[in-house]
């Protein structure tokens, strides 16, 4: 489908809508409808009430699937209903665009400003964040979402809340959202073999302060890129450690797990393997002391939902028929 001199991005859109198959389908429908893209994984969350679509493709291609797909939401998605574990501020909530061949991060750092005006242009507050911020506090998703959809009413007001693209006003329906280019991001949630929340609330909160210490060991450098929450997934009858790792180089998903073990195992609990969301880059996969296939044993990708080299992995996915 696709060939090696190809330019490719990748687009990771994240809906607020995890339960009403139809709208689900409808969503996939509007990617795959779009030549020269290929939809590669959705990833509901039932708890979430959150659905992760990856695809891939040419660059313009990618653009109109998302939009596309963005708009199907506004049509369908009623934020005023919507209740889920997952924070959230839009019915689609962030749509990150990521290098993937032959394009550089400011190239799609453009795309995704081609894409923020055309979606603006549908009445919906659109917010640049990463490498396309165009404020530095904005850079941080958690800034954007502080709050989440129940506080845009009032905060919109603000002078400093001046979307990049779209209107200046509340958007009832859809919300708002946050779009831009940025690395690879790894979702990654790691099960605790309790039912206990506060549990995996309190070893979220514990990464939080040793990223903040910032002091130069070693916990503090891994966890720099390390992103945390804690949560009770009713789906999987376990509490979770939810993590976004930001950078899978400084933040290898390896050692991201036998850390976070290890703080379970000081709260008393026991790991039972993690959850993937979406898919992942297998250099991801690869670390010193083992081969992809090893690391996906020790992490126990398929302890709670089926984890394959095929679906799950990026490179085998995109380039297979």
């Amino acid at each position: 489908m696709f060939l090696a001199s190809d330019q490719l991005i990748e687009c990771v859109p994240n809906f607020s809508e995890g339960r009403n198959q139809h709208t689900i389908d409808a969503i996939a429908n509007s990617i795959r409808n779009i030549a020269d893209v290929k939809l590669m994984n959705i990833d509901i969350g039932l708890d979430a009430n959150r659905t992760v679509y990856t695809f891939a493709g040419k660059p313009q291609a990618v653009l109109e699937a998302a939009y596309q797909a963005i708009k199907t939401a506004s049509e369908r998605i009623d934020m005023r209903e919507h209740k889920g574990e997952h924070p959230r501020m839009g019915a689609c909530d962030v749509c990150p665009l990521i290098p993937l061949q032959n394009i550089s991060m400011d190239e799609v750092v453009e795309l995704s400003g081609q894409l923020g005006k055309r979606v603006g242009d549908l009445g919906i507050p659109v917010y640049l964040y990463e490498c396309s911020a165009t404020q530095d506090q904005r850079k941080n998703l958690a800034y954007l979402r502080k709050g989440e959809y129940e506080a845009i009413e009032e905060k919109i007001k603000l002078a400093e809340w001046k979307p990049d693209f779209g209107e200046q006003q509340f958007n009832p329906k859809f919300g708002m959202m946050a779009l831009g280019a940025r690395k690879f991001l790894i979702a990654y949630n790691i099960n605790l073999k309790t039912k206990d929340e506060s549990i995996a609330k309190d070893i979220a909160k514990k990464i939080r302060e040793i990223r903040n210490k910032n002091n130069g060991t070693y916990l503090s450098d891994l966890f720099q890129q390390v992103k945390a929450i804690g949560w009770f997934m009713e789906a999987f009858d376990c509490a979770q450690v939810s993590t976004n790792i930001t950078d899978i180089e400084a933040s290898p998903i390896v050692e991201v797990f036998t850390e976070i073990k290890k703080m379970a195992k000081e709260n008393g609990v026991e790991t039972n393997g993690s959850e993937l969301i979406g898919l992942i880059p297998q250099k991801a996969l690869q670390h010193e002391i083992m081969q992809p296939d090893e690391a996906i044993e020790y992490l126990g990708l398929n302890a709670v939902k089926p984890f394959s080299k095929e679906k799950n992995i990026i490179e085998y996915n995109l380039f297979r028929p």
